[in-house]
């Protein structure tokens, strides 16, 4: 997965500090290359290839609704430290009967949900 980032350096520390990633690769400040388990999330800033405009002028950026799923243990713990970092969220935790759910947004405004399945 690929996410745009206005910050390379800014998404490398919340991804790895916040949610418990690892640097693969940097090339900072144009891009990086992450991991999580299975998970491996490309951090392309604007100086990177893929932050280019398009042919007609439209430029890349972060944002919109697709989004990594993280599954955690104790969503209610998690929501607790990050909030106390800081870390925004767009919703509350939304409990369905799959489990619960809740959307964040890292440093650019890209979303994260982090999700606890049912029965944990």
């Amino acid at each position: 997965m690929r996410y745009l980032v206005d910050d390379v350096g800014a998404a490398i520390d919340f991804y790895t500090r916040q949610l418990g990633f690892a640097v693969r690769m940097s090339a900072a400040p144009a891009f990086a290359d992450v991991t999580r388990g299975h998970l491996r999330l490309l951090l392309s800033g604007p100086a990177s290839s893929a932050g280019r405009a398009m042919p007609d002028g439209t430029k890349p950026g972060p944002g919109g609704w697709n989004r990594i799923h993280l599954i955690v243990g104790d969503i209610a713990a998690e929501v607790t430290r990050l909030r106390a970092a800081g870390v925004p969220f767009r919703s509350d935790i939304v409990t369905g009967p799959g489990g619960q759910q809740i959307v964040l947004d890292d440093p650019s405004g890209n979303p994260v949900e982090l999700f606890q399945p049912a029965g944990r």
